[in-house]
């Protein structure tokens, strides 16, 4: 997938290597089916036309399926067409992540954290997830501490402005970053998708989204490396902040449209 899992488990039992080991191969059977960078993948063959919906794998279908869902949830701002060309990675990270967690609750793990390509699952707690600078190589933008938590970050530091705003098929350059946090009703590849539409949204339109949608909380830091966040983000937070964070709330003017 172009990236880095990592898992880490604080309740190892005998059969956790054999756990651990069946993970593999399922990041591996979803990279087969879902990597554009693959010519063979079920992904790429779709796109060129070359075989149809009905001849790929089942899950190629489920995935589509949960595009589209994304798709209304954000006012059209997620879609697995980025530039005109077939590419459901912003589901497909977020939803390997949850694979990961999903085969380690099944072995009857309760305290564990995945951790693929900056999305963050993590199970039990509390835990502690550092935020990477998108500006400041090697510093972190925030801490964000608590338990049963999904941590997904989207922005320009590591591909520059990759993010496509899909309604007018340019660049988002109004965020450097934008981390969302929820809880364990919605999971990581839900959570992650819903980043990268509301980095494409810019601040206003996605601090005021994220402010509506119920636990969920924002962490947005602008090209000028100001901070804003939603309402409930500190309970997130350590006691006291930077100075130069700036506090949004839902009653700030800013709409969604």
């Amino acid at each position: 997938m172009g990236t880095v899992f990592s898992i880490v488990v604080r309740d190892p039992g005998p059969d956790t290597p054999r756990v651990l080991g069946g993970i593999t191969d399922r990041l591996h059977r979803i990279d087969a089916l879902f990597s554009t960078y693959r010519a063979d993948s079920d992904i790429s063959r779709l796109g060129r036309g070359e075989v149809g919906l009905d001849d790929c794998d089942p899950e190629v279908r489920a995935v589509r399926a949960a595009c589209r869902e994304v798709a209304r949830e954000t006012d059209g701002y997620f879609t697995d067409r980025p530039g005109g060309r077939l590419d459901p990675s912003g589901w497909v990270k977020g939803w390997a992540v949850e694979e990961a967690a999903r085969i380690l609750r099944a072995a009857g793990s309760r305290q564990f954290c995945v951790s693929g390509g900056g999305d963050v699952q993590t199970s039990g707690g509390p835990w502690r997830i550092g935020v990477a600078h998108p500006l400041r190589a090697g510093r972190l933008a925030a801490v964000l501490g608590g338990s049963g938590l999904a941590v997904a970050t989207s922005g320009t530091a590591e591909r520059g402005p990759h993010i496509l705003d899909p309604h007018t098929g340019r660049p988002a350059t109004g965020l450097a970053s934008l981390t969302l946090v929820t809880g364990p009703g919605t999971g990581i590849a839900r959570t992650d998708a819903w980043t990268t539409a509301a980095f494409a949204m810019g601040p206003d339109r996605a601090l005021a989204w994220a402010a509506r949608r119920p636990d969920v909380e924002a962490l947005a830091v602008l090209p000028d490396g100001t901070k804003r966040w939603t309402d409930g983000l500190p309970r997130h937070l350590p006691p006291s902040g930077p100075a130069d964070w700036h506090h949004h709330s839902a009653s700030s003017g800013s709409t969604a449209g």
